[in-house]
């Protein structure tokens, strides 16, 4: 999951990728987009194919679902489940019934089964519930615990609490982050400034213990989760960091893609940690190595590079990092700019 930074490339034939807002594509534009993400040539390297997924996702149309979905043929798992995310961040219902096919696909890569799941949290459509309640059972331990979250997800949106704190955004609200997270933060910090108490040390270690109680449901510590991340001082990222002793895939590789949305240097040592542990899950080191080329500090290069390069190396780690140094060396250009995922 790709939130840190990609560029904005001024030429002629990457004019209209990662614009943070766009509402009209031409034809030929959207055909350049499509041949792009689906590789039609058999020569578009792996960082440009993400560029157009997300210069799609910017576009948030009917024309821009259709070619995100035909994009699931692809033997890429990385690619796959990225596509996945961006269709629930586009918040299309159209999009749920691919979502659900490959929720449903037992062959397909569990971490693109995974964010399949997840995005139909974010789309957050009741009639979602059932689907996703098969799946609580499912044999994958990340599939079944992605399934609880965004069923919790889709039921806080639909209380007493989702609808009020949805009332009360306004087209004039600027969100600290616009992405639609699998579960909101704790309350207190939602949106707008956040009072001083619900920032103190206190705050912190509060909202720590609540990350690392393993008898609370994963979406209410997922919600603590997601108020450090709000927090984001030095010592909320080292509440983060200590969720990477947990024994939850799903949860550690959050923390690492919630890491790539602060872009705080001072999660560094903590995500080159999990990407250098060959024995941590694939799921997680491939979500550190996208956060470390989002953060883009000199010292995280050579651990892309080493992981990139190495045949050993799990498909989606080296892929991960492929991408991650293009979001690194991106960061030194002039025309860059920082673009939500």
């Amino acid at each position: 999951m790709l939130q840190s930074a990609f560029p904005i490339w001024k030429s002629p034939l990457l004019q209209h990728f990662f614009q943070a807002i766009m509402t009209s594509i031409s034809e030929s534009d959207l055909k350049a987009l499509q041949d792009s993400l689906l590789n039609t040539s058999g020569d578009v390297p792996l960082h440009n194919r993400f560029r157009a997924l997300f210069t799609l996702k910017s576009l948030k149309t009917e024309e821009a679902v259709r070619v995100i979905s035909a994009g699931f043929q692809d033997s890429s798992a990385l690619l796959k489940h990225e596509l996945a995310y961006c269709l629930g961040q586009m918040k299309k219902t159209s999009a749920l019934s691919v979502l659900e096919g490959v929720l449903r696909n037992e062959a397909e890569d569990p971490m693109v089964r995974h964010e399949a799941a997840e995005a139909m949290g974010a789309i957050s459509s009741s009639a979602s519930l059932p689907v996703l309640q098969e799946f609580l059972t499912d044999s994958n331990r990340s599939v079944r615990e992605t399934c609880e979250i965004a069923i919790a997800k889709i039921q806080w949106d639909n209380s007493d609490e989702g609808k009020r704190h949805a009332e009360s955004l306004s087209d004039s609200t600027i969100p600290l982050y616009t992405s639609i997270d699998p579960a909101p933060p704790s309350s207190g910090l939602l949106a707008g400034t956040p009072k001083p108490e619900d920032v103190s040390e206190g705050a912190i270690i509060a909202q720590k213990e609540r990350l690392l109680d393993t008898s609370l449901p994963l979406f209410e510590r997922y919600r603590a989760m997601f108020a450090l991340r709000n927090i984001g001082t030095p010592a909320a990222v080292d509440a983060l960091a200590a969720g990477f002793s947990d024994d939850s895939a799903l949860f550690k590789h959050e923390i690492a893609f919630v890491f790539g949305q602060l872009l705080s240097a001072h999660s560094v040592p903590a995500l080159l940690k999990v990407l250098e542990n060959a024995n941590e899950s694939e799921m997680v080191r491939h979500e550190a190595a996208e956060a470390l080329g989002g953060i883009g500090t000199p010292e995280v290069l050579p651990h892309l590079q080493k992981w990139m390069d190495r045949e050993d190396a799990p498909v989606v780690v080296r892929q991960s990092c492929q991408v991650a140094i293009d979001l690194w060396e991106a960061s030194f250009l002039p025309t860059w700019r920082r673009v939500d995922r």
